[in-house]
């Protein structure tokens, strides 16, 4: 009888493949799953110091409110050779804004970014007429009536390639 019992309880090689390979699995699951989400909602935000961008934030957050309440909004869009962004102020153009500078960035590299003044072609509207590679981008772009910001967005778009 006690010979019966024994073989009942042993744990054998295969007992412990199978607990190591549960557990193993189970570890190499969740982290599949942690890196695909990682990788899906990442925003490409890089910043050189965490610290001091964490200590600007309520600040950035403040001033973004700041232009929410002016009224005034930004439409920007992306054409094959050109980047036309629209100002307004309360739905109609907004003839007060002097100038706008933007910042073309790609999501995730450095190497292609660029500064440039948009040219104005008329009440609130502006031009880049600067040729930007396809795929995505992020448009920083900020308003200036004389020595005053009145509005900055930031603005992720696709260009387009010359065929689309």
């Amino acid at each position: 009888m006690s010979e019966h019992l024994s073989k009942q309880r042993q744990f054998t090689g295969w007992h412990m493949i199978a607990v190591m390979a549960l557990f193993f699995g189970t570890i190499i699951s969740v982290n599949a799953v942690m890196a695909w989400n990682a990788s899906r909602s990442w925003s490409g935000l890089v910043v050189a110091n965490s610290y001091v961008a964490s200590q600007q934030f309520n600040g950035k957050v403040a001033e973004t409110r700041a232009f929410e309440a002016s009224g005034i909004t930004g439409r920007l869009t992306a054409e094959p050779g050109a980047v036309r962004y629209v100002v307004t102020l309360n739905g109609e153009p907004a003839k007060h804004i002097d100038r706008v500078v933007a910042t073309f960035k790609r999501p995730v590299e450095e190497h292609e970014d660029l500064r440039i003044d948009l040219d104005r072609q008329g009440a609130g509207a502006f031009l880049a007429a600067e040729k930007l590679k396809p795929g995505q981008w992020i448009a920083d772009l900020t308003a200036i009536s004389g020595d005053a910001v009145v509005h900055r967005q930031a603005v992720r778009f696709i260009a387009p390639g010359e065929g689309k």
